[in-house]
């Protein structure tokens, strides 16, 4: 071919008149050599890489937020059940992360690539799944067994997807800088898909709010005088809020497919971007691989308790909203100024991480959300000074969305580096991160539901009781912040900085380089025989 000719050229040291004469267009061909040019994404490719990434923040936000909301208060289910259904599910989730990552890493290659048939092949019945969890059944028995499977169901499914779209990064791009680059308009279009996600779920379902019931703290002639008259408004309303949530379910359902299409055909795999790949390991041979590797292993710590100290802030905060803080009806307001801070900000993150380092941009970004995080449990309740601490702990939001994605490849490429023999295992690395995330998902959710019951929650209630609060205010604040300091604790040992993260792309640049070399030669020896 052309581009191996013109490296056979270059590397046998021709003169550049030969070149020339062999090839008029050897010096304006933009494409110099076969790495350079296939390592270049356009726009329109990162633009489209970051779309496929919006189902997954879209769907992990509404139900982040609002699930077990609709659990307590919708679907009206006991706070220990619904635990169950939340830790369950998540840590199922988490066991088929693993899996898919095993599986996807002994995929063939196909005319589609390795990683798109499991895009698209779980889409629609990830969608389906999905709709039917914001479904409330017909029945009273067996309503749990209704939302653990659907919920379960739906989790795998969504694991078929994002597994594989996870170690895509690894597929798009060699280069190092265009993997960032297009990491950076992922993160964009996934915290912007969180913000859509708020918006959809919070503005419908806000628009039809189930009235609350009164609780034992309220007078006794009031309850009495409207007994009657409230238990048909309610139910007139709880329906119509029922309601509100398939539609949103809906609106989502559509957002999910649409951007799997975008995805599927405007990003192509580039079989060549990743290493050869090595002899296929075992399920136990895989864990040993990844887990056995220090710097994987401190990153994933780090990064463990992060998303532990931001799955309790997003699983609760709704609920902290309504009740402690008295905003029942601005909740999903104060929810879309955080996803919409977070989503304006990772343009300026991406900035910082490039200017003084991916560990320094860890440190400043996560710690910066924790006095904002003392200060909503400190203030008395006041709207406007809400939404100023909301907009400001959505600008932390945004490094925990981007920083660990943007981790990820250095630590897989200084694998690569440091063990050329064993290639081929990138969806083993993001696999077993995602699994380490929603793990911990789904402790805090099990943990806070089950503490809620503990202290007394009442569902749909108008107020709740002190240790009710008392245990919000914990789950929001006090808890996130000790697994902030306990993560980035962790991050001071992690090894890889600028300076490594420089030699490392010398040296695959090199090895890529070695390759290419040895292709020609080979090719250039065949012609000859």
């Amino acid at each position: 071919s052309l581009f191996r000719t013109k490296a056979f050229i270059v590397s046998e040291g021709f003169l550049p008149t030969c070149a020339s004469r062999l090839y008029p267009n050897f010096y304006s061909n933009p494409c110099f050599s076969q790495n350079e040019c296939r390592k270049k994404l356009t726009v329109c490719n990162k633009i489209c890489y970051g779309i496929g990434g919006a189902p997954y923040q879209i769907t992990g936000c509404a139900l982040g937020f609002f699930l077990q909301l609709y659990l307590l208060d919708i679907a009206q289910l006991d706070p220990s059940l619904a635990s169950i259904i939340l830790f369950v599910g998540r840590a199922w989730d988490a066991v088929t992360d693993p899996t898919v990552g095993f599986l996807v890493s002994r995929s063939p290659w196909t005319r589609f690539g390795r990683m798109m048939p499991w895009i698209m092949l779980s889409t629609p019945l990830a969608v389906l799944s999905y709709f039917l969890i914001w479904y409330v059944p017909p029945f009273e028995n067996g309503k749990v067994f209704w939302y653990l499977f659907f919920y379960c169901t739906f989790q795998a499914l969504q694991t078929c997807f994002h597994v594989p779209y996870s170690a895509l990064t690894m597929f798009i791009s060699s280069d190092q800088k265009e993997r960032d680059s297009a990491t950076a308009y992922r993160m964009t279009v996934e915290v912007l898909g969180t913000l859509i996600g708020t918006a959809v779920q919070g503005q419908i379902v806000g628009m039809f709010n189930a009235p609350c019931i009164h609780g034992p703290g309220d007078m006794m002639s009031e309850m009495n005088v409207s007994l009657s008259l409230n238990q048909t408004d309610h139910t007139i309303s709880l329906q119509h809020t029922r309601v509100a949530y398939m539609i949103a379910s809906a609106v989502i359902s559509s957002i999910y497919i649409l951007c799997a299409i975008v995805l599927f055909f405007g990003v192509k795999e580039q079989k060549e971007a990743g290493r050869l790949q090595s002899e296929p390991l075992s399920f136990f041979q895989g864990i040993k691989l990844v887990m056995g590797y220090g710097p994987y292993a401190k990153l994933v710590m780090v990064f463990l308790f992060t998303s532990l100290a931001f799955m309790l802030l997003e699983g609760n905060f709704a609920l902290f909203c309504s009740y402690t803080l008295g905003f029942r009806n601005d909740f999903q307001n104060v929810l879309l100024v955080i996803m919409l801070s977070a989503t304006l900000t990772i343009p300026f993150w991406q900035w910082f991480l490039t200017r003084f380092g991916k560990k320094t941009a860890v440190y400043v970004g996560t710690l910066s959300v924790v006095p904002f995080l003392i200060l909503v449990v400190c203030i008395k309740s006041n709207l406007v000074v809400t939404y100023v601490v909301s907009f400001f702990a959505g600008v932390a939001v945004a490094a925990a969305f981007l920083l660990p994605w943007s981790m990820l490849p250095d630590v897989v490429d200084d694998f690569q580096v440091r063990n050329p023999e064993s290639a081929g295992h990138e969806a083993l690395f993001y696999s077993f991160y995602v699994f380490f995330t929603k793990f911990a998902s789904g402790v805090s959710l099990g943990v806070s539901t089950l503490s809620l019951d503990f202290a007394g929650y009442i569902s749909r209630g108008c107020s709740q009781p002190s240790n009710v609060d008392l245990t919000l205010k914990i789950l929001v604040s006090a808890g996130p912040i000790v697994f902030i300091m306990i993560g980035l604790g962790i991050l001071y040992s992690y090894p890889i900085d600028e300076v490594r993260r420089t030699k490392n792309r010398k040296r695959l640049q090199e090895l890529r380089d070695n390759e290419a070399d040895s292709e020609t030669d080979s090719a250039e020896l065949a012609n000859i025989i």
